[in-house]
């Protein structure tokens, strides 16, 4: 059974199909690649993946478990993480508070604790403070824990970003156009932190990319899509040589 399987998925803005009959199923400890041009719906699958929209058509199963519709938070607690093109981090915070925003998927106490700092209060502030901090070290960002977030080093947010992201412990991560901004150097360490991050929290992982170095470099399966449709799938050297796919999306 796949891991992240979706059928026939769909949903259309003011009449105009964005996602138009969508399938992909990705196998547990993938690392799969969905690309295409600008506007070909590459997104709003992410975005009907986490919630953020509801699909007109189409169901989304994740590990077996029919996740189709579901809003954000539950997303969330079934087992999807995400992060963003545009890195989307609490910038005011520290570095460790922006993990510890992720581990609030987990660890709870009641608005009544945390206003009269009751004894539970204290002691599950201390285990986050200890779990957050421990992520850091597996990206070496422990060094910048009280660091504001926005102080970073562009190639350091994206990692905190991710760091963030794991700290829901998920079982599939989304990298949205995770190299936009980096230059060659980054995006060569931003290869190497997702091999990590797969071979050492087992995670399977779907990332949106535009970057074909990092693509071929780390994406064992592909999706194409445009126009909203899936042009064509399945391994990333056959799909990177098909005709369709330099025609449509390397513009050659």
């Amino acid at each position: 059974m796949a891991l992240l399987e979706i059928k026939d998925l769909g949903i259309s803005f003011g009449g105009l199909k964005a996602v138009d009959d969508f399938n992909v199923e990705i196998e547990k400890g993938e690392l799969y690649g969905l690309i295409g041009p600008n506007g070909a719906g590459k997104t709003t699958v992410f975005n009907l993946l986490t919630g953020v929209y509801k699909p007109d058509s189409g169901t989304i199963k994740l590990d077996g478990r029919d996740i189709t519709g579901l809003k954000t938070a539950y997303v969330s607690k079934c087992g999807i993480a995400r992060t963003f093109q545009n890195i989307r981090l609490f910038k005011k915070l520290s570095v460790l508070d922006n993990v510890k925003v992720g581990l609030h998927n987990r660890f709870e106490y009641s608005t009544a604790t945390g206003i009269l700092r009751l004894p539970k209060y204290y002691r599950t502030e201390s285990e986050m403070d200890d779990e957050a901090f421990e992520l850091l070290k597996v990206f070496g960002l422990d060094g910048y824990a009280s660091h504001l977030a926005q102080n970073l080093p562009y190639g350091k947010q994206r990692k905190l970003e991710i760091a963030r992201a794991l700290a829901t412990k998920p079982i599939l991560l989304l990298l949205d156009e995770p190299a936009a901004g980096m230059n060659p150097n980054e995006t060569v360490e931003l290869m190497e932190t997702i091999r990590f991050v797969r071979e050492q929290f087992d995670m399977t992982i779907l990332l949106i990319e535009h970057d074909m170095r990092l693509v071929s470099g780390i994406c064992e399966k592909l999706t194409v899509m445009n126009f909203g449709q899936v042009l064509t799938f399945g391994n990333t050297d056959e799909v990177l040589n098909d005709p369709q796919v330099i025609t449509a999306y390397l513009g050659e």
